[in-house]
C-alpha cells in the first residue's frame, strides 16, 4: 500500500530529473544519489527507476529490477571507498521507518556500524 503515486512520488521526481539530487550512479533500471539526511558519513540511495512501493513489492514485479538495484548498491560501496564494511537496508512500511514510499535501499558505511542501528 503506498501512500503517494508516481506523480507525487519524491524519488520518482529525482530521476525524473525534476528535483535536485547528488547522484552519485546509474543505471538503465536504477539511480544512486546522497541521502539528504545522512546517518552515516556514506549514505546513498538506490532506487529502481519505475515506482514500487517497497522491497517485497519490487522483487515481486521484477527480480532483474531488484537485482540491478543490489548490484549498484555494490559498485557505488567500491566507489565510495567503503571496502567490504559497509550496511546495506530496506525499510518497508512506516513502522521499520520507511517514509518515502518508493523502494530504496541505504548504502551506510564509512564508521563503525553497530547494530541495533542508533
Amino acid at each position: 500500500m503506498s501512500p503517494t503515486t508516481a506523480a507525487e512520488c519524491l524519488f520518482c521526481r529525482i530521476v525524473a530529473g525534476e528535483v535536485p539530487a547528488a547522484v552519485v550512479a546509474e543505471t538503465d533500471r536504477s539511480v544512486a544519489f546522497r541521502d539528504v539526511s545522512p546517518q552515516a558519513p556514506t549514505h546513498v540511495l538506490v532506487v529502481p527507476r519505475r515506482h514500487v512501493a517497497n522491497a517485497a513489492d519490487l522483487a515481486e514485479a521484477s527480480a532483474e529490477e531488484l537485482s540491478d538495484v543490489v548490484a549498484l548498491a555494490g559498485q557505488v560501496a567500491v566507489r565510495e571507498g567503503l571496502a567490504g564494511a559497509y550496511r546495506m537496508v530496506f525499510n518497508t512500511g512506516a513502522g521499520a521507518g520507511q517514509t518515502v514510499f518508493h523502494a530504496h535501499l541505504h548504502v551506510l558505511g564509512g564508521r563503525p556500524l553497530s547494530w541495533p542501528p542508533g
